[in-house]
């Protein structure tokens, strides 16, 4: 199985691109966020996933490790294959798929192509009451993370999440308060704004 290429874009399409590695050509199929990074010529690495049927092996390629574990994730809900996966990862990168999630809001799931109005709820619902996907540990300039057992959240908002969850809030309604006031404060407010505005909403 291949998890991920590190070589040159050779060519790029509406949906497909070709990655040269040491003189072999993977044809890769992806969405138009991560096609759109793409400059044929320039060094690409992009993270796989491999999907082996009786009659094809195609590979899907993402940007990072993150996307390419929620587009597995996604295809654990029924109804939900490759091609609506990364519709919805065009619609919503990972932290919109958080909120979302958080929400429960079937209009975000709603405006992805492929996605109709009782998928999005069927979305909205089960991916709420799942845990996160999993996927293989990263490595950034903060050190090592995994995709996780549960949906990531980083820096302040996860400070904010654990301090709810701490209070003796549910994991869910803590992320749900901690997504809801993170639209009524500055995108890069401290943990303490955000609790502030956490519990205020937890207390409607």
């Amino acid at each position: 199985m291949i998890g991920s290429l590190n070589g040159t874009v050779g060519a790029a399409g509406e949906d497909t691109a070709l990655i040269d590695v040491g003189g072999v050509g993977y044809l890769v199929q992806a969405g138009g966020r991560t096609l759109a990074r793409l400059t044929i010529g320039a060094p690409v690495k992009l993270f796989i996933e491999t999907h082996v049927r009786e009659d094809a092996i195609r590979l899907y390629g993402f940007s990072s490790e993150e996307e390419r574990a929620w587009f597995a994730h996604l295809q654990t809900i029924p109804g939900v294959g490759a091609k609506v996966a990364l519709g919805i990862l065009d619609a919503m990168p990972p932290e919109a798929l958080v909120d979302a999630i958080a929400l429960q809001d079937k209009a975000a799931f709603a405006r992805a192509n492929g996605v109709g109005p009782k998928l999005a709820a069927r979305l909205a619902t089960e991916l709420a009451a799942k845990q996160g996907p999993k996927g293989f540990v990263t490595l950034s300039g903060n050190g090592a993370r995994g995709a996780g057992a549960a949906a990531p959240v980083h820096g302040a908002r996860a400070e904010a999440v654990s301090a709810l969850v701490n209070l003796g809030i549910d994991q869910s309604s803590a992320a749900r308060a901690v997504a809801n006031a993170a639209k009524q404060v500055e995108a890069d407010a401290p943990a303490p704004e955000l609790i502030r505005a956490a519990l205020k909403e937890v207390s409607r």
